[in-house]
């Protein structure tokens, strides 16, 4: 494969036309009120056509205009797995945003102009290229934060994710400038075909640039310490919303990390004690936050936090075993925590509830189907066999036993089973406690139903068949590992 290519190859990024088109037609039509309506299936027809060019790259290894995209299996699975995200937290999203009453069209734009930028992180080895998707992506999550304008809550969100943003930014920003001073070049494959010529002449420059890149990183994927926005944001951004933070930025964030710091910078031996003392206060601090809560939404953010936590062994241990297994572990993540997601909007549309734990009790008498999926989302979390929970930890953590990191395997299943007391809770509540109150019927959609149809048998179905998923997310591996 030629990666000095200079063409302008317009085929790399027509998954990303599609959906800046479909954003472009909702916005020029939001004005118009019978057209506007159409905006779900407008965003449903661009992430449609995104899956169907993004399906035509896999297996083609090729790079354009002049070596700042890089097609290959690595970033088409990971901009596969965007569109699925995208496609799920619009389906949550459609009856919530109605009966809260803050159904805009130009919701739908911003998820499919997030996304896309997502997937422009995902399809590039340039340092500057992963800054610009970064910001095509963080934008419209700004305003995706702060959609229920009359929510002093959600105001609250969205600025302060847009505080925390901007900072991440800017750390980020004077990071890829630091690099660039060090090795005259934002191209991560250059950077690796002159390492030891760079550190030997400016290594503090490429170990300063290297350090504030993953704090601007370590804010997006909210890892510890830089994870005191996550709580308040997740909690006051409507619903679906948060599934969508929870899942999608998330998985773009440690797609770009695993580019630069387990290929890029993967000679960087500082890095490895580095990760290591991230991995374990990431791990222990969400986990212990988690404990705290009353409310679902903040209990599931703060998990996030440690489940960040365990993608981050993989970083200490690094090689294509650790890259797979990080992958595998971001699918099945995407299943089951969107899925306890959707069963917390589909609690939330009822007239005057929210997601506090109390809103729980008599969910298994009134609603035992859906009470026995979010049960399952709970074990998956929890990481009980046979859910894909299980196999995403046990692979993560064999990868680090295998390489001799005993101590912190130790500490993951340690913080591991501390997770359990928290998850099981919930089935605790909606099954063993009684309602102060009659208990609201939930009215279900088909939109939802097939969001929880689609996250259970994922849930179950990576948990079944593992091997077959994990031989997928090994044949993604990027080609110049």
């Amino acid at each position: 494969m030629d990666f000095t290519s200079a063409s302008i190859n317009f085929e790399l990024i027509y998954a990303e036309i599609a959906l800046l088109c479909a954003a472009f037609f909702i916005l020029v039509t939001s004005s118009l009120r019978h057209v506007a309506r159409m905006a779900p299936i407008v965003g449903l027809l661009g992430f449609g056509s995104a899956v169907y060019f993004a399906f035509q790259q896999w297996g083609n290894q090729m790079s354009g205009f002049f070596g700042m995209i890089t097609c290959d299996d690595f970033g088409t699975a990971f901009k596969l797995l965007f569109i699925v995200v995208g496609i799920l937290a619009l389906l949550l999203a459609h009856r919530y945003l109605s009966v809260k009453r803050i159904n805009y069209p130009e919701f739908y734009a911003l998820l499919l102009i997030s996304v896309m930028g997502m997937m422009v992180m995902a399809n590039t080895t340039d340092l500057l290229v992963m800054f610009l998707g970064l910001e095509i992506m963080s934008v419209p999550l700004y305003v995706m934060a702060a959609l229920a304008r009359r929510s002093l809550e959600s105001n609250e969100a969205g600025i302060k994710y847009f505080i925390m943003g901007a900072f991440a930014s800017a750390f980020l920003l004077l990071g890829i400038a630091f690099v660039f001073g060090a090795s005259g070049t934002t191209d991560l494959r250059r950077i690796v075909a002159d390492y030891s010529f760079i550190v030997s002449n400016f290594s503090y420059y490429l170990y300063g640039g290297a350090a504030l890149i993953l704090i601007g990183f370590g804010f997006k994927v909210a890892a510890v310490p830089f994870h005191s926005w996550v709580p308040d944001v997740y909690q006051g951004a409507p619903t679906p919303v948060t599934a969508f933070f929870s899942v999608g930025p998330k998985a773009a964030g440690f797609a770009v990390m695993l580019r630069i710091f387990l290929f890029g910078f993967a000679r960087m031996e500082l890095l490895t004690d580095i990760f290591w003392g991230l991995a374990v206060l990431t791990m222990t601090v969400g986990n212990i936050l988690a404990l705290r809560q009353n409310n679902v939404k903040r209990m599931l953010a703060c998990s996030s936090i440690a489940h960040a936590g365990y993608i981050l062994v993989a970083f200490c241990v690094g090689g294509s075993e650790a890259i797979s297994a990080a992958l595998f572990y971001l699918i099945g993540y995407t299943m089951f925590n969107l899925g306890g997601f959707a069963v917390v909007t589909l609690l939330e549309t009822r007239t005057g509830c929210k997601s506090d734990f109390s809103e729980l009790r008599g969910l298994s008498s009134k609603a035992p189907y859906l009470s026995a999926a979010l049960a399952l989302f709970m074990f998956a979390l929890s990481g009980f066999p046979p859910t894909v929970g299980f196999f995403g930890k046990f692979y993560i953590f064999s990868t680090a036993v295998k390489s001799g990191y005993i101590l912190l395997t130790v500490i993951g299943v340690m913080n591991s089973f501390l997770s359990v007391y928290y998850y099981l809770r919930v089935i605790r509540t909606s099954y063993f406690e009684k309602p102060d109150e009659v208990f609201t019927p939930v009215a279900y959609s088909p939109a939802i139903v097939m969001v929880l149809i689609v996250t259970v048998l994922g849930t179950l179905g990576l948990g079944f068949f593992p091997e077959r998923f994990l031989d997928i997310s090994r044949s993604a591996l990027f080609a110049f590992l």
